[in-house]
This record gives structure tokens, C-alpha cells and sequence, in this order.
């Protein structure tokens, strides 16, 4: 490591390194990126000079699949196999909570705590799927694969149980028992009002249970009834997005992934990778003996829009050394900083966003190829061809070109109404697809070993970017305007 190392400290969940997690203070760190794979068996810290500490949970198979970190005080949060693990800055164990295993069949809905469920059960382990810090409440949110995806909200302080609310469907938030197949993000409003939680999910062929995406009511009280109660629900509309049956007509396998996510400005995003929709029943699909073709997108919805009539997205890639980069590996939110912001030409503040991308579209089976590039985006540059695209529809140029969504193309509807930056939608032209991709600024490749998670902070005007690798390197790209260092 270089001498940052020696102010600061990174954990990194190594392994099969995707998870890094950067700092701000001396023995504090900021964030966590949450874990795409299989899961990881040791979370490493390093700390002053070359010292580093370890922890590895008391059982081989109890994998590692989420972290977080307080960024107040430095103490570490585990989502793992059949655990929640709290951890001292250095890496101790200070209390664990225990999740599972316990009696269970993923083909039981409601879950059989509920009622009787006449389908086999057998003992199972419970995955984390996803692991929030609630800090206006001072709790954490675990949830898990068990039982249809229901949540525990924890005491920070202890890990004491608050509330596990799971007698409604609404408490059921995901039947995927892959580890990441849920992603959420919580936004926070005035003193008066309750936070939101946004949660984005693959549905793994059940979407009359799980909408892909929705918004939630975050409770203050964890065991109040209403806890994970869509924002808005009447006969018409509501605060979700599902997918439709027809698309599983043209696709019989589809799901979209949720790679990452989080707020900025008035609005929310989400990464996505999903299928490719071809023009007729079956075309493209997996299971239709080709292989299928993937894209990646960004996903933007209005904090406020209770409709989810915001709802847009805009296929995102990467091109470098005239290698097409399209599938979506991590990403992290993070500053532009003053020398990358003269390159983007953005503000130093502004928001940027750094994604990893493997080459290519194809994805299941997975690749062989270790070829894969880091790329930086201007949100800026996003919200502007968002807006660009709302314009058009607008005036009553081309179609909602959203096909998982709208399999038949429906034409823009002309309105006279001026189109903002923070415009929210309507009950028309919504939800919208564009089809023009943005392309990123190519910062680094690497044909050799696969880039899996990033992440970044500014420092000195620089934007330091950390990536880690499928073979469980760490490597250090300081990107500038015409220049890239591997250290």
C-alpha cells in the first residue's frame, strides 16, 4: 500500500475480493460497497504502517456477503451466512446476532411462520442480501433469504432485535436466495417526516409477488405495522414497478440485476444489467439455446414521486482501445475533484460516477475472458441526456422504447409544459426508456485479471480510485486529465 495507508484505514473482504472500503479520518472508514459474489471468507484492515488485521468467522462455511461501516465511530457491520457480525474498528469482535439456519422452502409463499406450507422443509442457511445503516434511528437493517426475504431491524449499539416484521406480503421483499440480488437505498427527509426505503431486486420468475423496484415506508417505531408499507398504494397506482408477464413470453428468464445504487440531488439511481428484449417470443433467450445478450443501464427516479412516473433509464458502456465494454461489474458515487473535473469539464463537487465494466454483452454462462476496463461518468452529463430525452417525448417524438416494460411501442404524447432538470413525470410518456447510450471516459483496462469493485475519494484535487480483482488484488489508479497510474 502507499503511505495513505499509514493515516488511514481500508477494509478490504478479501478472498474473492469485490468489496473496498475507503476512509476519512484515522481509524475510521466511510462506506462499504456491497458483495456480488459468492461470498468472501475474510475481511482484512489495514492500519498504521504495514499492520494489518483479520477476522474470520468462527464457522469456514458462515461466508462474508455484505459490510458497513459507521462512519462516526469507525465499528464494522458483517451481513454473513446465518450471522450478523459487529466488529471494533480493529477488527474484534464485539457482539454477533444469529440469523439461521432454520426449517424452510423457497417454494413456500407466504413464508410457513406465516401459515402451514404443505411443500417439504429442510433446514437452510440464511444469505444476507442486504445490510443498510439506519443512522437517524440508530439501527440496521438485515435481511435475509429466508422466508421470502424478510428483514431484521438491529440495535446498533448491541444487535439487539427490534422489530422483524413478516406476517404482510409487503415484509416479503425478495424470494432470490443469491447473495446481492437486492439493493437499497434510504432517503432521508425533514425531522418531521419518516425516512424511505427504496429497494431494487431481481425477482427470479415470481413478479406477482416482488415488484423489481419499489419505495417503502422506514418506520420510526421497528415494530410498527406499517414498517416496509409501499409510499403511496391505491387500486391504480402505486409506489413499484413490476415486471410484466408478457415479457416473460419474450424472455421466459428474465430478472434484472442491481448492481449498485444511491441518492443524489432530488433523485435516486439505480445500475442495472438486464436482457437485451429481442423482437419476437424467445428470440435471445437462454433458454432458448442462445446466449443472451445483456446491457447495462442507469436506472433514475424522483425521491418525492410516489407514482414512479420519473421513472427512466438509459443504457450506460464503456468503450477503450476500441474494445466495447457493456457489462456492469461495480460502481461507486463519488466526487469529481478539481484536476478529473477540468477533464469532464464538470464542477470539483460535482458528482461523478466510476464503473467497472467486463467486455462484451454476453454474461450467462459467464465469460472466460478476464478483459475488463474502469470508466468514470459526469451524473451531469446522465440528468442531461435524461432531460434531452423527456423534451422529445414531450413534443411528441418517437416512443417510450422501453421494451421489458411496454413490449408493444407506444408512441410520445405531445403536452405544452416546460421540462427542468427536476422535472418528476406525469401520468403520461412514463415510465421512458432512451436509447441513445452514454458512454464513459476510460481511466484504466486490464485484459488479465478481472476488475470486480471500485471505489474513490479526492484527495489533494486528485481522484483516487481503488479497484479490486477477481484473484484478490488490490490496485490504485490515480486518475488526472491525460494521465493513469497503476501502482
Amino acid at each position: 500500500m502507499t503511505s495513505l495507508t499509514r493515516i488511514r484505514t481500508c477494509f478490504f473482504l478479501c478472498c474473492f475480493l469485490s468489496s473496498v472500503v475507503l476512509p476519512v479520518t484515522s481509524q475510521t472508514v466511510v462506506q462499504a460497497s456491497p458483495i456480488h459474489s459468492a461470498g468472501s471468507q475474510v475481511i482484512t484492515a489495514s492500519l498504521q504502517e504495514e499492520e494489518y488485521a483479520s477476522f474470520r468467522a468462527e464457522n469456514p462455511e458462515w461466508t462474508f456477503n455484505h459490510l458497513a461501516v459507521d462512519y462516526r465511530n469507525g465499528n464494522v457491520y458483517l451481513g454473513a451466512v446465518n450471522r450478523i457480525y459487529k466488529l471494533s474498528p480493529d477488527l474484534e469482535v464485539q457482539v454477533s446476532h444469529e440469523t439461521g439456519p432454520d426449517e424452510d422452502n423457497r417454494k413456500c409463499y407466504p413464508p410457513r411462520i406465516v401459515q402451514p406450507c404443505s411443500e417439504p422443509l429442510t433446514l437452510t442457511n440464511n444469505v444476507n442480501k442486504m445490510l443498510l445503516m439506519d443512522y437517524r434511528e440508530n439501527r440496521l437493517l438485515a435481511c435475509g433469504s429466508l422466508y421470502q426475504g424478510i428483514c431484521k431491524l438491529l440495535r446498533l449499539d448491541d444487535l439487539f432485535k427490534l422489530g422483524e416484521p413478516f406476517h404482510k406480503k409487503e415484509h416479503y421483499l425478495s424470494g432470490v436466495n443469491e447473495s446481492g440480488s437486492v439493493f437499497g437505498v434510504i432517503v432521508s427527509y425533514s425531522n418531521a417526516s419518516p425516512d424511505m426505503l427504496f429497494v431494487a431486486t431481481a425477482v427470479d420468475g415470481k413478479p406477482e409477488y416482488f415488484p423489481t423496484i419499489s419505495s417503502r415506508k422506514l418506520a420510526r417505531n421497528s415494530e410498527e405495522d406499517g414498517m416496509f408499507a409501499y409510499v403511496f398504494h391505491d387500486e391504480f397506482v402505486a409506489s413499484m414497478i413490476k415486471i410484466p408477464s408478457d415479457t416473460f413470453t419474450v424472455i421466459p428468464d428474465f430478472d434484472i440485476y442491481y448492481i449498485y445504487g444511491f441518492a443524489s440531488g432530488n433523485f435516486v439511481y439505480f445500475l442495472t444489467l438486464q436482457p437485451e428484449m429481442g423482437n419476437g417470443p424467445t428470440t435471445g433467450s437462454s433458454s432458448a439455446g442462445r446466449e443472451q445478450v445483456y446491457t447495462s443501464k442507469i436506472v433514475r427516479l424522483c425521491k418525492a414521486d410516489t407514482a414512479f412516473n420519473s421513472y427512466v433509464e438509459v443504457p450506460i458502456g464503456c468503450i477503450s482501445d476500441n474494445v466495447e465494454y457493456r457489462l456492469l461489474e461495480a460502481a461507486y458515487l463519488s466526487k469529481a475533484g478539481s484536476i478529473l473535473a477540468h477533464s469532464l469539464e464538470v464542477a470539483p463537487d460535482d458528482d461523478v460516477l466510476f464503473a467497472v465494466f467486463s467486455k462484451g454483452q454476453k454474461r450467462r454462462p459467464r465469460q472466460a475472458s478476464q478483459d475488463s476496463a474502469l470508466c468514470v461518468f459526469s451524473l451531469r452529463t446522465i440528468n442531461e441526456k435524461i432531460k434531452n430525452r423527456l423534451q422529445a417525448c414531450y413534443k411528441g417524438e418517437g416512443t417510450l422504447d422501453l421494451a421489458w416494460l411496454k413490449v408493444k411501442d407506444i408512441p410520445c404524447s405531445s403536452a405544452l409544459l416546460t421540462i427542468d432538470d427536476d422535472f418528476c413525470g406525469l401520468d403520461m410518456n412514463a415510465p421512458l426508456g432512451v436509447s441513445q447510450m452514454v458512454h464513459g471516459k476510460p481511466l484504466f483496462s486490464d485484459d488479465a485479471d478481472k476488475m470486480t469493485s471500485v471505489i474513490a475519494y479526492v484527495y489533494k484535487n486528485h481522484s483516487l480510485v481503488f479497484v479490486g480483482t477477481k484473484s484478490g488484488q488490490v490496485k490504485k489508479v490515480v486518475s488526472s486529465v491525460l494521465q493513469h497510474f497503476l501502482l
